[in-house]
């Protein structure tokens, strides 16, 4: 996704102007829309219109409208998204407050604006238009002097760095001009590792070339990292996967996709940190239950007790149609963030977001036990009950 314009005022209202680029960017957009923000996009509309004859004919125009939005739907498979609401804008061919629906396209422009922005909407604009921050593999093809460094995420591979160096053939008798040129080439591979692979979100990098080359360039970078201190990539060759391929084009990738072990070791990654906290909060809650909580209940407990180490969260919670709802959900989030807890916003697409759910949607991993006087908070729930309907039965 790529944002165009983003004006946010004080009071937190204002606009942003995107363009979604991929079928995932449409996940995202289905994410930060809610009833009553209003939508400005092209659309195509049907407008009749009568001839001196007396015949009518329906021409399709294509316009652009502003609608206050009511429903979103959202086809998952097709990853298409339409919006229906009322034009809240003086236009020539749709009457102010007639409904209409609006199909998002790729590559078209929209302007949304809301009266709040929060920051779990503003945090996935951030995310969805930094494709560092969505691609959680990556991939370097090489063979003897040329390299390309890429990242790939669900739907696309964006090619950061191609490298090219000229190394002189190997002469009888003589290797050093050939072992520098390889040398010079395996150290601008290295840097471009350093430089545009950030570990903290990528899990998989694949190293792919004919030949031994990648092994050689493995070699190559532990013994720099060693020598050099350079613990991120020391502490990183986990991730690290060697595999054949039959150049070092770009074009490689496709083999390498086609592998059955590969094709499964990338299946896991996309939300790997989700599926490792999720085991994290059951193994806590059968070993220690007094740090594992779940149910807006507690876990609020816990954050207004400066407990949480790790929040727990899912996506659909942000969309619920109650505004009072919605809001208790992200002043959650803003508690926990605001005391250094880490919080995690699950997909509810994702099996890991589906088990959260399960478990009403938020849990949180503290960093020391809590005890609840379960009386207490029983007799609290029922007296805020009519106003709190989704709060949960303690953990």
């Amino acid at each position: 996704m790529k944002l165009l314009k983003q004006f946010i005022e004080k009071s937190r209202a204002g606009y942003v102007r995107l363009i979604p680029e991929q079928p995932e960017d449409m996940w995202h957009i289905y994410n930060l829309i809610q009833k009553e923000d209003q939508l400005e996009a092209s659309t195509v509309r049907g407008v009749k219109s009568e001839t001196s004859t007396g015949s009518v004919s329906t021409d399709r125009i294509r316009l652009k409208l502003t609608i206050s939005i009511e429903d979103v739907f959202f086809d998952v498979q097709a990853g298409a998204l339409r919006i229906n609401g009322r034009n809240i804008a003086e236009n020539k061919f749709v009457g102010f407050g007639q409904y209409h629906t609006l199909d998002l396209e790729m590559n078209q422009p929209f302007t949304l604006s809301k009266p709040e922005w929060d920051l779990i909407s503003l945090q996935r604009i951030k995310d969805a238009c930094d494709i560092t921050r969505q691609a959680d593999v990556a991939a370097v093809t090489m063979q003897e002097g040329l390299a390309v460094i890429c990242l790939l995420t669900q739907y696309m591979t964006v090619v950061r760095q191609k490298i090219e160096v000229p190394i002189p053939r190997k002469r009888r008798g003589s290797t050093t001009n050939y072992e520098k040129g390889v040398q010079r080439f395996y150290e601008q591979i290295y840097r471009g590792i350093k430089q545009h692979i950030d570990f903290s979100v990528v899990k998989v990098v694949i190293l792919g070339s004919p030949g031994f080359v990648r092994d050689q360039f493995f070699e190559y970078m532990m013994a720099q990292a060693a020598k050099a201190e350079d613990k991120t990539t020391l502490e990183n060759k986990a991730k690290f996967v060697l595999v054949h391929t039959s150049s070092g084009h770009k074009g490689a990738l496709e083999e390498v996709m086609r592998d059955p072990q590969i094709k499964a070791r990338l299946a896991d990654t996309k939300a790997a940190q989700e599926v490792k906290a999720i085991d994290s909060f059951y193994q806590m809650l059968n070993n220690n239950p007094d740090r594992a909580f779940y149910g807006y209940a507690d876990v609020r407990k816990a954050a207004d007790n400066c407990a949480i180490g790790t929040l727990l969260v899912t996506d659909e919670l942000f969309r619920a149609a109650d505004i009072q709802t919605r809001k208790k959900f992200i002043q959650l989030v803003e508690d926990s963030q605001a005391t250094n807890a880490e919080v995690l916003v699950f997909s509810s697409l994702h099996v890991s977001g589906e088990q959260l759910n399960q478990l009403t949607g938020v849990a949180a991993i503290l960093n020391f036990p809590l005890i609840i006087d379960s009386d207490a908070e029983a007799s609290d729930d029922e007296s805020e009950g009519d106003k709190d309907p989704l709060t949960p039965s303690s953990s």
